[in-house]
Order: structure tokens, then sequence, then C-alpha cells
């Protein structure tokens, strides 16, 4: 009799295993057999490969955007020129320890508009820094985190910049953040009132640098960044742990404590330090957030299942505006004359609910890694029918699918080529 159970034990979980195993095998086959990864995959690869820059509309290498095609350029440019590339951030930084956010040619920084910073490690370059936003330091130390995982050169984490290492370097980055920008009342980091993730305030039209009339806050998106920042610096310098490990446990629990709205499932847009720059009797916490949820994700301040409830609020929000992927930046957009910066002061315009595969990728990526693939899939699909379409990446997509900003953006061939290579990763993993 107990064989017998033992037996029809055995098949049940035979039976159930093959079910599961059957479906994972249909999705890696359906993964193996799109033609669609790899044309976009090898777009990807011929962009990263001509240069740096942001995209054709830029003339400055970024480093919010080199962060997330450096392993990309790894890939198809030599090791030595990605870390050239990489160190020039170094060779700008502050005494306080600050990181620009770009840097270009002198002779071409004539028309960029933007308060010029120079440096004697760098002759020949100006750079500038867009003071509204806190993600510079962050995604330096992300940026340099992955150029040694990708090429096991540790030994740039020894590399001396003006006679000081890049290790330090990137705890004087920390050190920025933690005196310059960190609100003792509520432990986090702070910076200028965007929209999510963006680098523009709406009180002035040009709204890239604090200013008097700035309203200082804490959004998710700044605080992530730091978070990955922190766990990537603790993985690359384990002998800091001691020094940062408390430092990250603090973030991570004032995150959950004031911007994660549990009765809501999302994250509060911004908490102010001294009012909103928005009327009195506006909602702004009935915007979602996407960009600054994927990078929390990313940062692992969700659990599975929240996860799966932010997925399902950017589907929900790019079906009800009628946007074609969930890189939808975020949802609703804030009415129309709420930024003065003409680029985004329309509803669904910019960084104001335009379509950026550039935050989209990131939240493909995650899906994978939190094991959704199957979901990861089915919303990858009007990514890579986008980009054959237009033959390239662009900066973003109204909700009507149509291509604005910068063509030859990086940042969104970079994200999802990613994306991509994750979902065939898995795919390979599978028999079948």
């Amino acid at each position: 009799m107990k064989e017998l159970i033992v037996i029809i034990l055995g098949f049940t979980l035979f039976i159930g295993c093959n079910s599961v195993s059957k479906k994972d095998i249909e999705l890696a086959n359906k993964i193996k057999s799109n033609e669609n990864f790899r044309v976009v995959k090898q777009k990807a690869k011929e962009l990263i490969s001509t240069g740096f820059s942001a995209g054709a509309g830029y003339g400055e290498v970024w480093i919010r955007d080199f962060n997330t095609f450096v392993e990309l350029a790894l890939e198809v440019n030599n090791k030595e020129l990605v870390k050239e590339k990489l160190l020039m951030f170094f060779k700008f930084q502050g005494d306080d320890g600050n990181i620009v956010d770009g840097y270009i040619p002198k002779e071409k920084s004539a028309a960029g508009g933007y308060d010029y910073i120079y440096s004697d490690l760098a002759p020949g370059f100006a750079a500038h820094k867009n003071t509204v936003e806190t993600d510079q330091e962050s995604s330096l130390i992300q940026a340099v985190y992955k150029y040694v995982e990708k090429s096991g050169d540790k030994e740039l984490l020894n590399q001396e910049i003006g006679g000081v290492t890049i290790t330090k370097r990137m705890e004087k980055a920390f050190e920025y953040l933690l005196n310059d920008r960190y609100s003792e009342e509520y432990g986090l980091i702070i910076g200028g009132t965007t929209a999510d993730w963006g680098d523009v305030q709406p009180e002035t039209k040009w709204g890239v640098n604090i200013d008097d009339s700035t309203h200082w806050a804490i959004d998710i998106y700044d605080n992530a960044m730091l978070v990955i920042a922190l766990k990537n610096f603790i993985e690359l310098v384990p002998g800091s742990a001691r020094k940062w490990k408390s430092v990250l446990t603090g973030f991570e629990t004032n995150i959950r404590k004031y911007l994660w709205d549990a009765d809501n499932n999302k994250f509060i847009p911004h908490v102010y330090l001294v009012g909103s720059p928005f009327p009195p009797d506006f909602n702004e916490n009935e915007i979602f957030y996407t960009g600054g949820t994927a990078v929390a994700i990313e940062a692992g301040l969700l659990n599975k299942e929240e996860v799966k409830i932010s997925l399902e609020k950017m589907i929900a929000n790019k079906n009800a505006v009628g946007a074609v992927t969930i890189g939808l930046t975020l949802y609703p957009a804030y009415p129309d004359g709420f930024f003065q910066n003409p680029i985004l002061t329309k509803a669904y315009t910019y960084q104001n609910g335009g379509d950026w595969t550039w935050f989209g990728g990131r939240m493909l990526q995650q899906l994978v890694n939190y094991g959704f693939v199957k979901e990861a899939y089915e919303q990858v699909l009007p990514f890579n029918e986008r980009a054959i379409k237009n033959d390239g990446f662009y900066e973003w997509y109204t909700i009507k699918d149509e291509p604005k900003g910068s063509a030859a953006y990086r940042g969104s061939a970079g994200v999802l080529y990613q994306a991509l290579v994750l979902m065939e990763e898995w795919a390979a993993k599978v028999e079948g």
C-alpha cells in the first residue's frame, strides 16, 4: 500500500513538473525563434559601436546614460577606450565629491547653454552638472561596478586620478550625497522637484539648476539609485561593508517608511521639505511613477507580489492612455502648464508622460530577474517592433508611438539589449 502511494505521489509530481516544464519549453522556443530579438540586438550593437554620447541630439557623454549601456559598450569597443570614457568623470569630480552630468570637447561646448566646469586633469574638455537631480554620483558608481564585473578589470579600483584612487573617489561621491543632499529628518537624499526620474524642475523655463524658486523634495528614483550604488560598492570593496552597510540599511528602511504607499501599492511621487510647486488642490499622489518604480525593483525594495502589482499598474496605465509600451514614464501626466520648460509643459510629452524605452527596458530586465519571464516576453514585443519600424532607437515616443527627441539614443539601445539577453539566457537554460 505504501509503495502504491509513493508511486501515485511520484507520478503526480512528475505530471506537475512536466506541466510547468512544458510551458517553459514553449516560452523558451518562442524566445529562441523570435527573429526580432536578433535584429534588435544587432541594431543596438551597431549603434553603441559608433560612440559614447547620449544620442544624435547630444554632444556630451552623460553618466546617467552611459551607465545604461556600459556593458554593451564593452562588447563592441576596446576595453581601454570604455575605461577612458568612464574615468573622465572622476577627472571633473568636485572637491566635495560631487560628480558632473556630462562632458564634451571644449570646442563643442559653446552651443550647450550650460555653466561649464573645467579641470586641469582633463584639458580640452568642458563638463556640466544639472543640479536639480541627484543621480550622477550613483550612476557613476553603478557604471564602475558594471565595467569591473563585465571586464574583470579589478585593478581599476586602485588606479589613481589626481593622486586619489577610484575607490576613494567613489566614497567621496557617497560623502557628497550624505553631506550636501541629505535630509536628517527623513534619512533620505533630496533634490529639486522633477517628473519622476527627470532633470527639469517645474519652476523655471530652463529648469536644470537649483535656484531660489526650487522646492526641495525626496523621490524614489534618486534614493533607489543610491541603494543600488551602495550595494554595488560593498560588493566591489568588501572591506567597506562595515562602514557602508548601516548606511544602506538606513536608506532601505526609510524608503519603505516615507515613500511607499502601502494602501495603494505605489510610491509617493514626492515628500516635500517645504511646500510643493503645484497648486494646493492638486493630488500628486494619484500619479504613478514608472521609472522610479522600475529602479526601486532593481534595488530590491519591493517583494515579488509587489513587483507583480506594479506591472499590472503599468499595463493598466498604458492601456488607459493608449500608449504602446510599459515605458510610459508616469500616469496620469501633470496637467498642461505645470512645468514651465516648453518641452514638457504639455501633458504626455517628454518626461511628463512620454513613452521611454530607456526605463521600460529596465522594467523588462527586472521582470526576468524576478521570474516573470512570460510577462517580460509579452511586454518586450512592442519595444522590438518599434525599434525595427523606426530603424533604431529614439529618446522617447508619444502615446501615439511617434518617435521624438534624440535619434540614435544609446540608453534605449543599452537597456533593451540587456533585457533581450536576459530572456535569451533564461531560454538557453530550458531544455526541450
